[in-house]
């Protein structure tokens, strides 16, 4: 009798992966940058292109009305950040833009010192959509090893499994994700992003459609990135992970309204609908 699918898939080693400390990207990161302390809303000099992310008079305007007005913002190496606002308010467009999948109307985006788009600020980010894509014929497991031979992830399938039993998805693996439940295919998403190197990790509302299982391991997920020196970059509409950022940003109708501490603001007011 063959064996069955699963049983080509190693194990997983641990409950709790560690998946960026594996390449050796997380160990260029550097530490120690500041967290801002006042919390009025602040901008940096203009064309600044160095840390994380320096975002110089970013704009949207989809024709009718602007998405984004003059964003001028720097995140350090290793900082720890939730954009939040209400819906609406930019924080996808903003998103969508840094990760080089939006053209913006004016302004420039830098990721790790390289202009957004090009392969040297797609190779240092991973993304995380809140409304993920699968091809129609990969498998999951299939899915993972194309994602992490592309980076040159060494030791892949190891991680991939410890990733798959974490988010509860080590059955699934050789499903089709486009066949997969919303929260399943956020799981399935969550174990892209996590699979590869990389030194920032933007994501866009990645708690929708998760259950309470499936949040508990996207941030374990996410404080082990942060503990590794990774710079996250969250926008969410999930209060409770505001109190584990050291940094927040606040966005209404386009424009910055609080840009500083987390603990000095009133969060449930900075995502109301206007």
């Amino acid at each position: 009798m063959s064996p069955s699918p699963q049983s080509r898939h190693p194990k997983p080693a641990s409950r709790h992966p560690k998946p960026p400390s594996q390449t050796p990207a997380t160990t260029q990161r550097k530490q120690g940058d500041a967290s801002p302390k006042s919390t009025a809303v602040t901008t940096t000099p203009a064309r600044v292109t160095g840390g994380a992310l320096a975002a110089n008079d970013l704009t949207k305007d989809y024709g009718d009305r602007p998405a984004l007005a003059p964003l001028t913002l720097h995140i350090p190496v290793a900082q720890r950040v939730a954009v939040v606002g209400h819906n609406g308010s930019g924080k996808t467009t903003f998103i969508r833009m840094a990760a080089g999948l939006l053209d913006p109307t004016g302004g420039t985006v830098h990721i790790m010192g390289h202009p957004s788009g090009t392969p040297e600020a797609r190779s240092a980010l991973a993304y995380l959509s809140d409304t993920p894509s699968f091809y129609d014929d990969l498998s999951l497991w299939e899915h993972l090893e194309y994602i992490a031979r592309l980076h040159g992830v060494e030791e892949w399938d190891q991680l991939a499994a410890d990733l798959l039993g974490h988010l509860g998805l080590y059955d699934r693996a050789d499903d089709l994700p486009n066949t997969f439940s919303r929260g399943l295919r956020q799981k399935a998403a969550i174990a892209l992003a996590f699979v590869r190197p990389f030194e920032l990790l933007l994501v866009d509302e990645p708690f929708v459609g998760l259950d309470a299982a499936g949040k508990k391991a996207l941030l374990e997920l996410l404080d082990q990135a942060a503990a590794d020196g990774a710079t996250l970059v969250v926008a969410t509409h999930e209060l409770t992970y505001v109190e584990r950022v050291s940094r927040l940003i606040a966005l209404r109708d386009g424009e910055v309204v609080h840009d500083g501490s987390p603990h000095d603001a009133d969060v449930a007011d900075l995502v109301a609908p206007a």
